[in-house]
């Protein structure tokens, strides 16, 4: 008769610590070769979403009293204050689009937590009507066809903030050659604004900390041209602030020519490549748009990574929306076809269950 081999609980966790500690080595491998790609997302969340379930196995597998009642005490916590949000998003998005409409102007770029609460409020009454107006196989084709497109872009959207947050923690080496500040609009037509200020401090702070620590004084490049309710270029307006402030009037620059990132990036990079070869470079913005600037970066050919200076919290969820439908736009062809597959799917699954009576 043979023997029944019972494996200790702490040598199953132990080989269980293989899997997030591949997908974790996954993801350093990915993003240390480029922080820029929205795929390192799905890496990091593959990572994520084993190591919690491993380490829970591992705290109860302890059987520390003490140790597992903190983390069940976390844990609850963190779910109370997830489903917190989830139950009054719309009430949240709507309170922040009335924040946002007092302090900003209305414009449709303002108005997209508005929107967006809206559309969720709406949602249930929506599904509703699909359900009692239409008959069977077109309702249930509308609902699975809306459900699975907006999935996919909840998807995306997801793994873009969580490189959005990974990326906020870029801390460049302090041997800068460049520091790039990204314009943004002037007041009055020629006065910078607080948001702009706070980029162009931000470059001055890693300027000054450079040249301290390291005796090494990088030239600061201000990005930006002259919009067409605007009295000077901002890149001129940038650099003018910035030597009130004190920087050394030879490692000012002001690039006058840019009308948007792309271009920032681009012109930015000529003035380098004209003056020197293989340099450092970092460039500087807020920080809801150091992820799309920096995949902006790269398709400009500038090997540069960002830092992002501080914003209003009340402005970020309308930024960070605008900054998302920006990158999804980035490759739209392969979005819609992806989206023209899950279409196609879905009408095929609808088919299938309506022919063949399959629940």
């Amino acid at each position: 008769m043979s023997q029944e081999v019972w494996v200790p609980i702490p040598t199953i966790l132990y080989w269980a610590w293989i899997v997030p500690i591949f997908f974790g080595i996954c993801f350093t491998i990915a993003y240390r070769r480029e922080k820029r790609r929205l795929s390192n997302g799905i890496w990091f969340s593959l990572f994520l979403y084993t190591f919690l379930p491993v380490l829970a196995m591992t705290i109860l597998g302890l059987n520390n009293h003490p140790l597992i009642i903190i983390s069940v005490g976390i844990f609850v916590i963190f779910l109370i204050i997830i489903m917190f949000l989830f139950t009054l998003q719309a009430l949240l998005l709507l309170w922040n689009a009335l924040i946002v409409w007092k302090r900003e102007s209305h414009s449709l770029a303002n108005m997209l937590t508005l929107l967006l609460g809206i559309i969720i409020l709406v949602l249930p009454f929506f599904t509703n009507a699909i359900n009692n107006k239409l008959p069977s196989p077109w309702s249930a084709l509308i609902i699975i066809i809306s459900n699975s497109i907006l999935f996919y872009v909840l998807f995306w959207f997801y793994n873009y903030l969580t490189m959005l947050v990974l990326y906020q923690f870029n801390r460049p080496k302090l041997n800068q050659d460049y520091i790039i500040v990204l314009g943004a609009g002037l007041l009055n037509g020629d006065t910078v604004s607080p948001l702009l200020a706070k980029r162009i401090d931000l470059g001055l702070k890693f300027y000054y900390k450079q040249l301290r620590k390291t005796g090494k004084a990088a030239k600061m490049i201000f990005s930006g041209g002259q919009g067409g309710d605007e009295l000077v270029p901002e890149g001129q307006a940038m650099l003018d602030y910035a030597l009130k402030q004190g920087l050394d009037e030879k490692n000012g620059i002001a690039e006058t020519e840019s009308k948007n990132t792309y271009q920032n990036m681009l012109y930015s990079k000529k003035i380098i490549d004209e003056q020197t070869n293989n340099a450092k470079t970092i460039f500087v913005t807020n920080g809801y748009h150091t992820f799309r600037a920096g995949m902006v970066a790269k398709q400009a050919g500038l090997k540069a990574d960002g830092i992002g200076a501080h914003t209003a919290r009340f402005f970020l969820p309308n930024a960070i929306i605008r900054e998302y439908i920006a990158i999804f736009m980035r490759n739209k062809y392969w979005h819609a076809a992806a989206i023209g597959l899950i279409t196609i799917g879905s009408c095929l699954m609808v088919w299938i269950e309506h022919r063949y009576g399959i629940r």
